[in-house]
């Protein structure tokens, strides 16, 4: 087989398991979804956030120069907007786009 055709095996394998994975919770649940389940789509994302504010901001050094500034108005960035707009592709990209700004020509 060709390097062509075995990377056209792979994504079509790929592209079937991640629509299986997809499809299984409508498979499953057709009728009702249990509660615990209905419990988790509420308190996951929250915690996922959460989690990955926590690793964005793992690394910050807030006792060297620039003492965490561009995480900081990063931060506030993200919360303002979030807060204002309610949209979070907006927030995720102000924020970062201040953040590598901050980066690359102030700090």
């Amino acid at each position: 087989m060709s390097n062509t055709g075995y990377a056209a095996v792979i994504v079509a394998v790929m592209a079937a398991c991640t629509m299986l994975l997809r499809f299984l919770p409508f498979m499953i649940f057709r009728k009702r979804v249990p509660r615990y389940i209905r419990y988790l789509g509420d308190v996951l994302p929250p915690a996922i956030i959460g989690m990955l504010v926590v690793y964005c901001l793992r690394n910050t050094k807030i006792l060297d120069s620039p003492f965490g500034a561009p995480e900081f108005i990063s931060v506030i960035i993200i919360v303002f907007l979030q807060a204002w707009k309610r949209n979070s592709l907006l927030s995720i990209l102000a924020g970062t786009l201040t953040y590598m700004l901050d980066v690359q020509f102030i700090f």
